[in-house]
């Protein structure tokens, strides 16, 4: 199977996901789509009594459902129940809610925005800049961070050319981040008051450049050395990220502040507001 990970929002829940190239179909997180319709506090414990009722019925949808790893609070990758947009909706039908029918449109909407993507690639690319837009932020940090995923993909890409596997990602993310910044990934995010937000998300677009030249230095490294193990790849993503962290001493030491900042989003929009009512 051929994956990609994403979180899609549905309303201000986050439903996490996996598109499957070969079957050319999204898998849901049950528990995450059982939070959605039931607003409960343990969505888990949730999902865990509505299971044991649906065998006891002789359901087989339960047994039907499949786990894939998907990325917890935590950062890491764990065993997630999962199903696909037939088996959910059935699912959907086993759980009173005022939600069920609205949640079944947004599944039906992703699903058909996916196979769009797929035919046409700039659908993705508009659809993102339009979030931005709707969420505030400025069109010069809506370009830094296109930049970005850009450098971000052709890393990932480099990543798996070389054989590193996608649970192994977040380590070498976090020596990039940790060389350049002087955080790991969480670290930055409780530096800027985040919990399960993207980082890059609410990075600065200073912050954005040098994330975005650590990552393409170690991608252009990596091409040039040719990595043949796992360990190798982590010396190379050190040595990305110190490219930045050149840059990022080098641009404190003629500002005279620190790059690295408590600012996130909320921040963000209000700051360029201010800047553009001074010019």
């Amino acid at each position: 199977m051929t994956q990609k990970h994403d979180i899609q929002l549905f309303e201000d829940k986050k439903i996490r996901t996996i598109w499957d190239d070969e079957k050319e179909k999204w898998y849901f997180s049950i528990i995450d789509i059982v939070g959605a319709l039931t607003d409960s506090p343990n969505p888990r414990k949730y999902w865990s009594v509505l299971k044991t009722r649906l065998k006891k019925e002789g359901s087989e949808l339960t047994t039907n459902c499949s786990q894939l790893k998907m990325r917890a609070a935590d950062g890491k990758m764990y065993k997630t129940d999962v199903a696909d947009q037939e088996q959910m909706f059935r699912l959907i039908q086993s759980i009173p809610s005022p939600k069920a029918e609205p949640i079944k449109q947004w599944m039906a909407r992703v699903a058909s925005e996916r196979v769009d993507e797929i035919q046409d690639p700039e659908i993705a690319i508009d659809r993102a800049i339009e979030y931005y837009r709707k969420k505030g932020y400025s069109e010069g940090w809506i370009k830094a961070r296109m930049k970005g995923k850009d450098a971000r993909k052709a890393l990932t890409d480099e990543w798996k050319r070389t054989g590193v596997k996608d649970q192994q990602y977040a380590t070498l993310t976090d020596i990039i981040t940790e060389e350049w910044s002087g955080f790991t990934t969480r670290e930055y995010k409780n530096y800027k008051g985040l919990q399960k937000e993207n980082l890059r998300d609410h990075m600065t677009n200073t912050e954005n450049a040098l994330n975005t030249l650590a990552e393409v230095s170690t991608t252009d490294i990596s091409k040039k050395k040719n990595p043949k193990n796992f360990d190798e790849n982590k010396t190379i993503a050190k040595m990305g990220g110190h490219v930045a962290k050149v840059a990022r001493e080098e641009l404190e030491r003629q500002l005279g502040a620190p790059i690295v900042t408590r600012l996130n989003a909320k921040h963000l929009n209000q700051i360029e507001s201010d800047t553009e009512g001074e010019i």
